[in-house]
């Protein structure tokens, strides 16, 4: 995935979830998660009911060290799926938010 050409896109006002949501994923692949919540975080804002998007932004909330926004992405994301009939979506989700509070509940 070439970040620079999706960026280009978006430079030229091409903006769209789906491009926020392939340039987070492309940041948070190259080890950017700082910048990939932020165009994950502009995805679900232009589309709230994708929830893939919020699947990828709690994962990479919670690579930039905010379990708490990771949880808030994926109990959001499980009601977007859920409301959708997306059951794969949700059930990961559900796996990936049980994980991240029961590591913060390790950790306290």
């Amino acid at each position: 995935m070439d970040i620079h050409a999706l960026q280009q896109l978006l430079d030229r006002g091409r903006d769209g979830p789906l491009l926020r949501f392939s340039l987070g994923k492309g940041l948070l692949d190259a080890g950017d998660p700082a910048l990939a919540t932020t165009h994950l975080a502009q995805c679900v804002a232009q589309d709230p009911d994708y929830s893939a998007g919020w699947k990828l932004l709690g994962k990479a909330c919670l690579a930039a060290g905010d379990a708490a926004a990771a949880a808030q992405a994926w109990r959001r994301g499980i009601a977007v799926a859920t409301h959708n009939g997306d059951r794969q979506a949700e059930k990961e989700m559900t796996v990936f938010l049980r994980r991240a509070l029961k590591a913060r509940a390790t950790q306290a």
